[in-house]
């Protein structure tokens, strides 16, 4: 099989890679998408290291088998403790992508020489992942990161756009670690269902980085660079999408997260 017409595997904890599924999808419409969302052991943000790798070695024989040409992980919390060995295990089979290094390199010709604030889960803000990046550019960034670990399960509980989730956000975001940041770095997949809120919190004071759209370009800067990209079809691609947990508030909560009707198919990662 032609590889470009190979489909691009994306996951997630839950459904909050979704976000960056649609980005993906926007930019890059005529590639098919096969996404895994691990519903049965969401958040990873607080799941050892350990536990997060196996849960992305299981998914990756999922998305292998479904012939992916590219494995996007789209959770930091799994970027920051499995990229290295998904890569490794995935060899030469597909390559593999995260959403830690698109946004560093964004970080450090955009904002350098400034104070740039973070929020995500313990795992990833714990892991130190992005302040070691950040710090290997050498481009004079200070980061100052926060854990905010209520955000993605209130999220994934549908409470945004309301007053619970508008004082959970500033209870956050009034910290005095984020005092006089340029930038806030949305380093959760969930976040960007919050990005308007946040962004009135701010009011236009503090630039608010949607990881997605960022990891999105990244994507397909990347296929385009090494000759991957599917050429256009008649018809659009037909995505797939499989949850290890199935509920029926997901699927609402899907279309939400992607923008459109669709359709969940429920997979077990160990039967």
């Amino acid at each position: 099989m032609d590889i470009t017409r190979r489909p691009i595997g994306v996951f997630d904890s839950g459904i909050g890679g979704l976000t960056v599924a649609r980005a993906v999808s926007r930019v890059l419409p005529h590639e098919q998408l096969v996404y895994f969302g691990d519903t049965a052991h969401l958040p990873y943000g607080d799941k050892s290291t350990a536990a997060i790798q196996a849960y992305s070695i299981k998914i990756c024989d999922l998305l292998l088998k479904q012939h992916c040409k590219v494995i996007l992980i789209a959770c930091n919390s799994a970027s920051a403790a499995a990229y290295e060995l998904v890569r490794e295990y995935v060899g030469s089979k597909a390559r593999v992508l995260n959403v830690i290094d698109p946004i560093v390199a964004h970080i450090g010709s955009a904002y350098a020489n400034r104070t740039i604030g973070l929020i995500g889960t313990k795992q990833t803000v714990n892991s130190n992942v992005y302040k070691k990046k950040i710090d290997d550019l050498d481009a004079g960034v200070e980061l100052r990161s926060l854990a905010t670990p209520l955000l993605a399960p209130m999220i994934e509980e549908g409470f945004f756009r309301n007053s619970i989730s508008d004082n959970i956000i500033r209870t956050y975001l009034s910290n005095p670690l984020l005092d006089e940041i340029g930038a806030l770095v949305l380093a959760c997949t969930h976040y960007p269902l919050i990005q308007e809120q946040i962004k009135e919190f701010y009011q236009d004071r503090v630039a608010v980085l949607d990881a997605s759209d960022v990891v999105a370009s990244h994507v397909k800067d990347y296929l385009d660079g090494q000759g991957l990209a599917a050429k256009a079809a008649k018809t659009p691609p037909r995505h797939q999408f499989y949850v290890s947990d199935f509920t029926r508030s997901f699927e609402e909560s899907t279309r939400i997260f992607f923008g459109q009707e669709v359709h969940l198919e429920h997979y077990p990662l160990w039967e």
